[in-house]
């Protein structure tokens, strides 16, 4: 300790000199305290080890055994001889060049994880441990695909998307094709730019590119048409929604034995390939087969697409042309027109160069789907979406052979049309909100349940915000907890307040219809019509402070046919005071219960059940009175058409009403929200720069509810035709129509259930 103070003694007395020698004053310090401070200073410091060398520094500790080493060695990421790794062997000198580098080298892709520039790799290398082992590998939670879109939030799954992405886009063909000036000039041969000239050429969206097909339409690795909205992200159940979630992350194989434990008789990847689930109820590729699996409805698909795109070169630019997968750049002249690429023909010199706009639509989305061997499962019907609409473009040319797309099908029904504004509206805002999410989106509905299951009265669910979905899936009504079973509904809560359900809750088919009233019952009904009406007067346009119309259009939303069939209890149409007004429609035994009359999962009805009392397969002629409701004279005529012409009298009632009151003309878009907008040109037709109607009176408000309500229930005739006519009639005759030569239908007495 004493040396301590002996240091510290000797660094003061130092300062001290310092401090005299700014201030010019020199104090008298004896030398001898000086020598004996160091003197003591370097008897406590020892004389300090010389630093070992190489040769006798110890060895770094070594893994006896590398975890999964004989998995990843046996893998293709370690396919010593693959084409992947090889294909720069020859060159001068023998790199992986820097473009290619990040997912052909282990270098490389260590330096793209961790930011560093790309440079060329010597060959030899394949995706070794430390690729993704890496410390920035391991964190990395986001992605940046060719077409600019970045997916976040990611797992170990991020990894494999960083090369398993393809490397060209809808954004790198439009490129191109602006490139050559081809935009609008889609069936033009583009002249040669550039120094020296070149011509457009084939892109390639390259191999494998799983993740691209996986995130469909968000990150846009297809050629995506315009006009046209296609899949996002394809979900799977919970825990196989990702790369790792399927394949093993070291032999990449995929975990075969985990999907038995749905796909019943799944045994080997090859019983994977024939899967088709339940939500695809379409005949894609129209070859009539609708029991074969997806993955040959896209081989279908590609088939008819390689017809189209040869008929097209011919006809069209007139160079034959053909495709050749094994060999770059795959599309070539066909100067035999047989339709194959033979060896001697798969040369760089006969390479197709006469390439138009869409030509190279086509060319490059057929190419995508014969370069992800896996679509079928990462995204099938993305990439089923976009062979449908490369054969329809081409279609669109002046080519005399078109393919016949008569018996294909791009679209799926109902709770499976993920391409349809019902689960797209929200793309760009990248959630459905919770007032929506409940049947906008795939987990949206157990969410609700769940929470009505914590409420005193059992039917008051909630949503928060949902990410958007390609439609429902499985677990979206069967419970994953007791599958297959469905959530069990006792009864449902309608817009109205009416608490209601089919009744003998203990028998399935009744369940399971009850999970449809909880959307398809409306948004409104007769109660928030008057809500919103309050007690304005029939004629009067309710203004606020700043002489502002407040009434808007109350939008009864889409596919209301469960307030539809329980009519006065739901009150879903608006029901005028002082009338009577049918129940629920009961129908013959057997025929009472949505899951009765419809495909639960297509949701087309059984026509053919139908056909056993009504005569016939076409419901719209069906009819179970003679009376002549609408008045034009046709008691023959189904109770669709009596429908139609009361709904089209409505319409006319409306449009006369607004003249009479000296209000802004109206009209009417189905298509178009808010549908009826104001005529400010006065040509009689909605043309996209009208503005929403805003001068509302309650009459007028009442009948435009009623007339939207049959706009958006096509089945409204059969889940309770006699109540839409009775709703109608009132509106017509409230609002001035001519019923003179209607008839009203008679409110039935209630029936027993």
């Amino acid at each position: 300790m004493k040396y301590k103070y002996l240091l510290i003694g000797a660094i003061l007395v130092l300062l001290a000199l310092a401090m005299a020698a700014c201030t010019g004053a020199a104090p008298e310090v004896a030398e001898t305290a000086v020598d004996e401070a160091k003197e003591a200073v370097q008897e406590a410091c020892p004389t300090a080890e010389p630093c070992p060398t190489c040769e006798t520094c110890p060895p770094p500790p070594v893994v006896e055994v590398v975890p999964f080493e004989e998995q990843w060695a046996n893998s293709p990421h370690n396919a010593v001889d693959a084409e992947a790794f090889v294909h720069w062997n020859e060159d001068d000198p023998a790199e992986v060049p820097a473009s290619c580098a990040t997912c052909h080298s282990t270098t490389g892709y260590v330096n793209f994880v961790n930011g560093a520039e790309a440079v060329g790799v010597p060959v030899g290398e394949t995706v070794q441990c430390h690729a993704c082992h890496d410390a920035a590998a391991a964190t990395l939670s986001e992605v940046t695909f060719p077409s600019g879109a970045v997916v976040t939030g990611l797992g170990p799954e991020a990894r494999c998307m960083v090369c398993h992405q393809g490397r060209a886009s809808k954004v790198q063909v439009d490129e191109a094709i602006e490139k050559f000036g081809l935009t609008e000039e889609v069936d033009k041969v583009g002249e040669p730019v550039g120094d020296p000239p070149a011509n457009l050429g084939f892109i390639n969206i390259h191999y494998f590119p799983a993740g691209a097909t996986l995130y469909g339409g968000t990150v846009m690795g297809g050629y995506q048409y315009e006009g046209k909205s296609y899949d996002v992200k394809n979900d799977h159940v919970e825990g196989y929604n990702t790369c790792v979630g399927c394949h093993d992350q070291h032999t990449l194989e995929l975990r075969v034995e985990q999907c038995a434990v749905c796909h019943e008789g799944v045994a080997s990847v090859e019983d994977i390939q024939k899967i088709r689930m339940t939500g695809s109820m379409v005949d894609y590729d129209g070859d009539g087969d609708l029991a074969e699996p997806i993955r040959d409805e896209i081989a279908g698909l590609r088939d008819l697409l390689l017809v189209g795109i040869q008929s097209y070169a011919s006809e069209v630019v007139g160079t034959p042309i053909g495709y050749n997968p094994d060999t770059h750049p795959y599309f070539f002249t066909d100067p035999n027109t047989d339709g194959q690429i033979t060896e001697d023909e798969a040369i760089s010199d006969n390479r197709y160069s006469t390439w138009t706009a869409r030509l190279l639509k086509a060319a490059y989305n057929y190419q995508m789907a014969t370069k992800d061997p896996g679509a079928y499962a990462h995204g099938g019907k993305y990439i089923i979406q976009l062979l449908y609409d490369s054969i329809e473009d081409l279609n669109a040319s002046e080519m005399a052979t078109k393919v016949d797309l008569t018996a294909a099908n791009r679209i799926d029904q109902g709770h499976f049309a993920g391409s349809e504004e019902a689960f797209r509206h929200w793309d760009e805002e990248g959630e459905v909100p919770g007032g929506c999410a409940k049947c906008h989106s795939a987990e949206g509905l157990p969410e609700f349940l769940a929470v009505a299951g914590e409420q005193s009265d059992g039917v008051s669910g909630a949503n928060t915000p949902a990410h958007v979905a390609n439609g429902f899936m499985c677990s979206t009504c069967h419970d994953e907890a007791n599958w297959p079973a469905n959530y069990p509904v006792a009864e449902v809560k309608f817009p109205s307040g009416a608490i209601l359900s089919f009744n003998a809750p203990d028998a399935e088919e009744n369940v399971n219809a009850n999970i449809c009233l909880l959307c398809h019952q409306g948004r409104e009904s007769t109660v928030s019509v008057d809500r919103a009406i309050g007690d304005a007067g029939p004629d009067e346009v309710p203004v606020n402070a700043e002489g502002e119309p407040t009434l808007r259009f109350r939008n009864p939303h889409y596919f209301a046919a469960g307030a539809s069939l329980f009519g006065d209890e739901a009150m879903g149409m608006y029901q005028y005071e002082g009338q009577e007004y049918n129940g629920r429609n009961m129908h013959v035994q057997g025929f009472q219960v949505c899951s009765e009359c419809h495909d639960p999962h297509g949701l087309l009805p059984y026509v053919d059940k139908c056909a056993a009392c009504h005569g016939g397969t076409e419901p719209d002629k069906y009819r179970i009175s003679t009376v002549d409701f609408d008045g034009d004279g046709d008691t023959t005529e189904g109770i669709v058409g009596e429908i139609e012409t009361m709904n089209e009298a409505l319409l006319a009632a409306i449009q006369a009403y607004v003249t009479d009151q000296g209000l802004p003309a109206i009209l009417y878009d189905p298509a178009a929200y808010p549908y009826f907008f104001e005529d400010t040109d006065a040509n009689g037709e909605v043309n996209g720069e009208e503005a929403g109607y805003a001068q509302w009176t309650p009459r007028l408000l009442r009948a435009a509810y009623n007339y939207q309500w049959v706009q958006k229930d096509p089945g409204a005739f059969a889940h309770n035709g006699q109540y839409v006519l009775q709703t109608l009639y009132d509106s017509l005759d409230d609002i001035g129509g001519d019923t003179a030569a209607m008839t009203r239908p008679e409110v039935k007495a209630a029936p027993e259930q």
